[in-house]
């Protein structure tokens, strides 16, 4: 059986999507119930249905849901049945994408902390550890799904399964593909299973699993010219397996997403119209190319609903898209993409192929993207037309206008058909608007009306085709209300607190020979601390590896500044203290890696957070010479040279260098001057790949022989090599304070005393802090004037978020100075940890904003 074609409720086939046996082309916008107060969830829901959308993907994190292993909750916040009951009420039809790894920028992408306790489980794989986990998961929520799809008892029309798997090395991805979806038709899953591509690889997003329809997601520049060209051939290859073309994330803007839809695609689903917040501790790191960035807690790409439930300009620019898609119904659901026959010529930068539309019983739509700023022309079929800059209007040609008892055929329209009824046409224009009508030619300008060929034809701004209600016979239009500009008020100052004298609990965790990872004492969110107290007569210096995420280190009473390297070995100046000293290290979970980033230890799928190792650094020596060279024209005996030092004419071409290294301790090889990747092997074991984030090879004790293979760059910088002679710090004390320990603390009242900012602090220190919130129907977005201080806070029984303010990794996604207390969460407390850096830290004010 063919599940893409024998469904009927919902079905795709290579014409398009199908719902109660109706082709529907479908705007669908992302809205994550987990990423926003429960109290909002219907409110956010009404606010795309009135954007005209009429879909919402939804991921669902497999690790919000379980907390730690077999803890399970679906209540609350948790409720995602109470939220797609609310999408069914609202009207919306629901695309579920349970993952099991869903990325979203997400702690972990959604895979449990846990996991990689286990040291033969491997992730995203064919593997019975993982998928016996996936299965416990999928038995949870399924079952959800499957009673609440369309269009007996609920929204889903569609269920994701994995996310971007062509991202990932999977080894075996037909036969990890195929146990999803085996596991979706156990539970009753009837509705279009999916699987979208991140960058392309149809086959290695679905393992071309039979039942698995591929779709695609795209990231353009929104002003690359070759958009059309790179989707139309993504529709042409989809089509050939039969189903069409479904772009399940791209970009916000309606421009661009008109390019999408003129090329062929039949769901468009930008990514991420309806922002939120990742409460607590479950943002991601290792976002984007840039290894270790840190995921803000607002979490905001600049879709048309803010974070905190403003609309934006694109709202509007939605809302008429919607009305086009409306006014063409069947007709744009079932039209096939074509090369426009004569190629409309534009004064303007526009894209490198057009795009246009055939509909089945006549007449195409015909895209004509303007790139540019200024105004511009554009010849349509030999007619010259006004574009907008900055837009791309879908441009009626040669239609027939029967089902609107309009008997003359729409030769030319220039600009958005947002409505029709009988001898009524009305376009959405910010410019003038030309139209050919059985032969007659008009030019109607913005607000204006005219009859041509004895058809009524209305041009609104587009700010008024948003609102667009409807139009009586006569051409009467009418509008929505326009939506209310809300006062905006400054922010107000707050400078009277109360200082807790109660520090947080914490949990003993036992003492250990080598730092423990801190998912090992039950910590898969939250904090633990390592205590230990050591000799360091003649060591001046300590090397860290495999710390992970953000590490506030005390030597001796001394305070170094954060450590946020992932993984990445660091180097550790103590020549100012000696003799038998204390070493405490605080150690918190910003979050899991979401992406498998192979540069750095700590961003690498399923990898562990801690303290890593500390070592003392008992001597170093260079080793940059007397290494051997293997490659290129290298004969035996092997050449002598620096390493990195041969020359040759062969650029790129990858040459050996080898030499002999003996540390009677655990020793640490560092390859200083790294540039690109490169392979090292020890002993003839399989090589391991080195890159410039992290350019250490830890070594067991003994005698090595190391092979060090980089394409030969005669004109790189000079390569280096230095042996570390190592000794382990051991003898650790442990304590841990996982998210739920100190949300507890942070609800809980004791004594407090009245402080009055501004607050000094010493870099190290922690202070909690509550304030009192007068009531807001809106909530509060908090700001600190503050210098060399994480700020954490609490409100309503749960973490709202962390800032970082001062020298700080690099941040990505929304604004990562700013905390948010919905409406109704009642109380704020913060704490306050001062971190060393090139400023005193302190707080002067903590400022509170009214969303608007």
């Amino acid at each position: 059986m063919n599940r893409t074609e024998t469904i009927e409720a919902v079905r795709v086939d290579g014409r398009g999507v199908w719902i109660d046996g109706r082709p529907r082309t479908l705007l669908c916008a992302s809205l994550f119930y987990f990423r926003l107060p429960r109290e909002q969830w219907r409110e956010r829901l009404e606010q795309v249905r009135a954007s005209g959308y009429t879909c919402v993907d939804v991921y669902l994190p497999w690790n919000f849901h379980e907390s730690a292993p077999g803890n399970w909750s679906f209540e609350g916040r948790r409720d995602v049945a109470a939220f797609l009951d609310q999408a069914h009420e609202t009207g919306l039809y629901v695309i579920a994408r349970p993952g099991p790894y869903i990325c979203s920028e997400w702690d972990g992408g959604a895979l449990p902390a846990w996991l990689g306790l286990d040291p033969e489980l491997r992730v995203r794989q064919n593997e019975p550890r993982y998928l016996e986990r996936v299965t416990a998961w999928f038995d949870q929520v399924l079952p959800l799904l499957a009673g609440r799809q369309y269009p007996a008892n609920g929204p889903v029309v569609m269920v994701q399964l994995e996310n971007e798997l062509d991202f990932f090395d999977c080894a075996d991805r037909a036969g990890y593909v195929s146990a999803l979806r085996d596991a979706a038709l156990a539970h009753g899953i009837t509705v279009p299973l999916i699987a979208c591509s991140g960058q392309g690889d149809l086959a290695g997003a679905t393992g071309d699993v039979d039942g698995v329809v591929p779709a695609c997601n795209f990231y353009p520049d929104d002003d690359c010219p070759d958009i059309e060209a790179e989707v139309r051939r993504y529709a042409g290859l989809v089509a050939e397996r039969g189903v069409p073309l479904l772009i399940t994330e791209t970009n916000r803007r309606h421009r661009t997403l008109r390019r999408l839809l003129a090329s062929g695609a039949k769901l468009i689903a930008p990514y991420l119209q309806s922002s939120g917040w990742n409460f607590g501790y479950t943002p991601s790191t290792g976002n984007w190319g840039r290894p270790g960035n840190f995921m803000s807690h607002g979490y905001d790409f600049g879709g048309y609903v803010t974070s905190t439930g403003a609309r934006r300009p694109e709202f509007a620019e939605a809302q008429v898209l919607a009305r086009v898609l409306d006014t063409w119904g069947a007709q744009l659901a079932l039209a096939e993409p074509v090369l426009p026959v004569d190629r409309p010529e534009c004064d303007f930068p526009t894209s490198s192929v057009s795009a246009a539309l055939a509909f089945p019983e006549g007449g195409r739509l015909v895209a004509v993207p303007h790139l540019g700023t200024g105004p511009g022309t554009a010849v349509v079929g030999g007619v010259p037309v006004a574009v907008a800059p900055g837009t791309c209007p879908l441009m009626a040609m040669d239609i027939p206008l029967g089902a609107w008892g309009i008997d003359a055929p729409l030769t030319l329209a220039s600009a958005d058909l947002v409505a029709a009824a009988d001898g009524v046409l009305v376009f959405s224009s910010d410019v003038p608007v030309t139209v050919v009508l059985d032969g007659t030619r008009a030019e109607i300008p913005v607000s204006g009306r005219a009859t041509v060929a004895g058809v009524a034809v209305v041009v609104l701004p587009s700010a008024e085709a948003a609102r667009l209600r409807s139009v009586d016979a006569d051409g009467t239009v009418r509008l929505t209300d326009a939506p209310r500009t809300p006062a905006e008020a400054g922010p107000t100052a707050v400078r009277e607190m109360r200082l807790r004298c109660d520090a947080a609990p914490e949990e003993p965790a036992g003492r250990h020979t080598l730092p423990p990872t801190l998912e090992s004492l039950g910590v898969y969110r939250g904090r633990g601390a390592y205590r230990t107290t050591t000799d360091l007569t003649g060591v001046d210096e300590l090397l860290l590896t495999g710390a992970a995420d953000i590490v506030d280190l005390s030597v001796g009473g001394r305070t170094h500044p954060p450590i946020a390297g992932f993984g990445a070995a660091r180097r550790i100046d103590v020549g100012e203290v000696t003799g038998s000293v204390a070493i405490e290290a605080a150690v918190e979970i910003w979050g899991h890696a979401n992406f498998d980033d192979a540069r750095l230890p700590a961003l690498r799928m399923g990898a562990l957070r801690g303290l890593g190792t500390l070592w003392k650094v008992r001597g170093t020596t260079d080793v940059s010479a007397l290494w051997t060279v293997h490659g290129h024209w290298a004969g035996s005996p092997a050449p002598t040279r620096v390493l990195g030092g041969w020359s040759s004419t062969r650029v790129a071409e990858p040459v050996t260098y080898g030499r002999t290294v003996h540390s009677p301790a655990p020793s640490a090889l560092h390859l200083p001057g790294v540039v690109e990747p490169l392979r090292v092997s020890v002993d003839g074991g399989a090589p391991e790949t080195v890159h410039a984030e992290n350019p250490w090879v830890l070594l067991p004790a003994g005698t090595h022989r190391i092979a060090v293979t980089l394409p030969h760059h005669p004109s790189g910088p000079a390569l280096r090599a230095e042996l570390l002679t190592l000794e382990a710090v051991r003898d650790w004390s442990c304590a841990a304070q996982n998210d739920e320990l100190l949300a507890e603390f942070a609800a809980r009242s004791g004594r407090t005393e009245a402080v009055r900012l501004p607050l000094a602090l010493k870099p190290g220190e922690e202070t909690w802090l509550d304030i009192d919130l007068p009531p807001s129907p809106e909530g509060y977005l908090v700001r600190l004037d503050a210098t060399q201080v994480r700020i954490t806070g609490w409100a309503g029984g749960e973490c709202v978020g962390r800032v970082w303010i001062g020298d700080r990794p690099a941040f990505s996604g929304g604004d990562p100075d700013t905390l948010w207390v919905p409406p109704g969460w009642p109380g704020l407390t913060l704490l306050a940890q001062g971190v060393e850096g090139p400023d005193a830290p302190g707080i002067r004010t903590l400022w509170l904003e009214v969303p608007t």
